[in-house]
């Protein structure tokens, strides 16, 4: 199977990494352009451009996938699915026709709880107690694609974001090659997303940072952890 992938931070690369590691071919990777880090904002790459380098993968880092040009260079690629995980742009419908068999998204929550941006620090926040993997079928809107696997993962009480997603990236990494290896034997059935429990997990923003001393225990405490 031909695997193409789109992604940008290290919850993304352990994805690659799987997939890199399970000896599938993969022709192309896409992330995001390098951008300006540091004290000396020097132009960094992402994670997953370091492990595809490292690994001699061809890497593309368009800046938008919206381009006549862009799109005529990405169906120049033969591909059977495209992974997603964490990349940061929207896919246009011709990008989500490319492969034969579609786009595949890792989501890091329990879909349709959950979508957009922020699922991890979003779930830490409202106090949830499970999260979990979902890989999904892509459709043209935000994360409501049919789900293929799904993997639940309990939100202990000290967990910071970032302890929670060390844990759901290795999980996200084990559950795609295990869809791709069932969509490998066959039709991987799909189920539709529920049209109840949909939440959305904005963006974090820089003004959210400060915490509101006046609010109760719990909710700080949840505040600082989702942050962390």
């Amino acid at each position: 199977m031909r695997v193409g992938f789109a992604g940008t931070p290290e919850f993304a690369a352990r994805a690659l990494t799987a997939l890199h590691d399970g000896g599938y071919t993969i022709p192309l990777v896409l992330t995001r352009p390098d951008r300006p880090s540091g004290r000396g904002m020097a132009l960094t790459p992402s994670a997953v451009k370091r492990y595809a380098a490292a690994q001699g993968l061809p890497v593309l880092q368009p800046a938008t996938l919206r381009s006549a040009d862009t799109q005529a260079s990405l169906r120049a690629v033969d591909l059977d699915v495209l992974v997603v995980a964490a990349y940061g742009l929207i896919l246009p419908q011709p990008v989500l026709d490319w492969p034969r068999r579609g786009c595949v998204n890792i989501h890091a929550s329990l879909l349709p709880r959950w979508r957009g941006a922020a699922p991890i620090a979003r779930a830490i926040e409202a106090g949830d107690a499970t999260s979990g993997i979902t890989i999904m079928q892509m459709d043209a809107g935000l994360d409501t694609g049919p789900i293929l696997s799904v993997e639940r993962v309990s939100i202990d009480a000290g967990d910071t974001a970032g302890a929670l997603h060390d844990r759901l990236a290795d999980v996200g990494a084990r559950l795609i090659v295990q869809t791709l290896r069932s969509m490998e034997r066959g039709a991987v059935p799909s189920t539709p997303q529920p049209a109840n429990g949909i939440t959305y997990a904005a963006k974090i923003e820089r003004g959210e940072r400060p915490v509101d001393w006046s609010a109760p225990a719990v909710a700080i405490d949840r505040k600082v952890r989702a942050l962390s």
